[in-house]
């Protein structure tokens, strides 16, 4: 009996320790099993927040390169040009052109004087009258504040000329000013040339030097290639006719003539000088 009963508390005994062992193995496989979920969920909420950010960049990226294409001329206008109401009212664009740079086919342009050539000079805008810039414009245009301002009873604001429409006013002075163009105009005796010589030079000489500035403050970093000439005896020539980045000149030009102040405004469309206001003693 002590015999059996031995033997069955052996086998009792065998019989719990494997139970014991099975029940750590499955609780060990369990605990895997839920450390393994645990880590699996850790791991994909951290790949969605990844990937929910790299979404969000994406979009906002997305809508910025939308709105500064649609605004890249004006933004690289903005970067490269001084403000004015010319920007915010018409808006720069630009555009693929080829220049004209024959030698000796002319257009009216290069024409020697006369009435044609007179009137599409001042189809450009040579001779257009200044247009008003509105006070909030004006210190972001590079105006100061004791400048010439209109009278606030003819809608205030400020005097000005588009600059760019002075430079082709000099452009066509010089034109004038041409030995064989000089007699044809100084007979005349009309616009620049109602003054004296010495005031004429001095005019001539002002244009001279305020394109000398603007070629090189924009100057043109193009190139200029070279073509064959004649067939029989090939030479080389320099190639003019080059590929250019435009600005709207058009909608600019139309703009200063719709906004020009009046050809005969008033004795006192001009605000007086105020208290304080810079006057100088002579030109500048």
């Amino acid at each position: 009996m002590d015999c059996m009963f031995s033997k069955d508390s052996h086998g009792e005994d065998s019989r719990r320790e494997s139970g014991e062992r099975l029940l750590a193995e499955e609780e060990g496989t369990l605990l895997s099993v839920n450390e393994t979920s645990a880590s699996t969920c850790n791991n994909f909420a951290a790949c969605l927040l990844q990937l929910s950010a790299f979404l969000l960049v994406f979009l906002v990226g997305t809508l910025f390169g939308f709105h500064w294409r649609g605004d890249l001329d004006g933004l690289c206008s903005r970067h490269v040009s001084q403000y004015s109401t010319v920007m915010k009212e018409v808006g720069i664009q630009y555009s693929q052109q080829e220049f004209n740079g024959s030698l000796l086919k002319e257009n009216v342009f290069r024409q020697d004087a006369s009435p044609d050539v007179d009137a599409a000079w001042e189809s450009l805008g040579v001779n257009y009258r200044s247009v008003r810039i509105p006070p909030e414009d004006a210190e972001q245009s590079g105006l100061a504040t004791d400048q010439v301002k209109i009278n606030a009873k003819y809608g205030g604001g400020f005097p000005a000329n588009v600059e760019g429409l002075h430079h082709l006013h000099c452009l066509n002075l010089l034109r004038q000013s041409l030995y064989y163009n000089y007699d044809y105009y100084h007979n005349r005796g009309e616009g620049p040339f109602t003054n004296n010589d010495y005031i004429v030079r001095r005019h001539v000489s002002h244009c001279l030097d305020i394109l000398r500035q603007e070629l090189m403050c924009t100057v043109d970093s193009g190139v200029l290639g070279q073509i064959w000439i004649y067939p029989e005896n090939p030479e080389p020539y320099v190639d003019f006719n080059t590929q250019h980045r435009c600005k709207n000149f058009d909608a600019v030009r139309r703009w200063a003539e719709e906004n020009q102040l009046p050809q005969d405004p008033p004795s006192d469309f001009l605000q007086a000088p105020s208290e304080g206001d810079r006057i100088y003693s002579q030109m500048p």
